[in-house]
């Protein structure tokens, strides 16, 4: 199924990060690239909604990218605004590191993802009581941000002001053999 990607940049929140997207077909990869400016702001991100959930039996997401050499975040939610920093639902992320310049193949497990509110762990809410359903799933996304999806600091050297560069060649839903 094709996805169509939409932008949610940190100017929701006073930020001046750029995203510029270049949609994914069936002969050239989706394009997440801009820059990042940690002014009022911190993160860039694409979502798109998904044609229907995930299926029940589905065990992770499988993914082949090219990175910047930056850490970038998987999203997943119910859509409709989960996630935020006011949502009731949170967003699911797991970590994506990138080598700069290399292709890499990952199957990230479903067991990986942990619930966010606004883009990184939350001491509003007991994250302990929050479990993932896949057939609850909606919308699938891609960030940039200065919060890792453990809720601390994405480090310098995988994160900062500036340019980045993600190319996203493929993804699927991985199935129990």
């Amino acid at each position: 199924a094709q996805l169509i990607f939409h932008r949610l940049d940190d100017g929701v929140m006073g930020g001046n990060s750029v995203t510029d997207l270049k949609a994914l077909n069936d002969h050239a990869p989706l394009v997440f690239a801009g820059t990042i400016n940690t002014d009022g702001g911190g993160f860039a991100s694409i979502r798109s909604p998904l044609e229907k959930s995930l299926p029940a039996e589905s065990t992770g997401i499988k993914l082949k990218y090219r990175g910047d050499g930056k850490t970038y975040k998987v999203l997943l939610s119910k859509g409709g605004g989960s996630g935020g920093p006011f949502s009731r639902d949170p967003s699911w992320q797991a970590d994506l590191p990138t080598v700069e310049g290399e292709t890499t193949e990952m199957v990230i497990p479903f067991e990986s993802f942990r619930p966010s509110f606004g883009g990184g762990g939350s001491s509003r809410h007991d994250m302990s009581s929050y479990v993932f359903h896949q057939e609850e799933i909606r919308q699938i996304g891609l960030m940039l941000s200065l919060k890792l999806s453990c809720g601390t600091n994405n480090p310098l050297e995988t994160f900062g002001e500036g340019v980045f560069d993600f190319k996203l060649e493929m993804y699927e839903i991985d199935l129990l053999p």
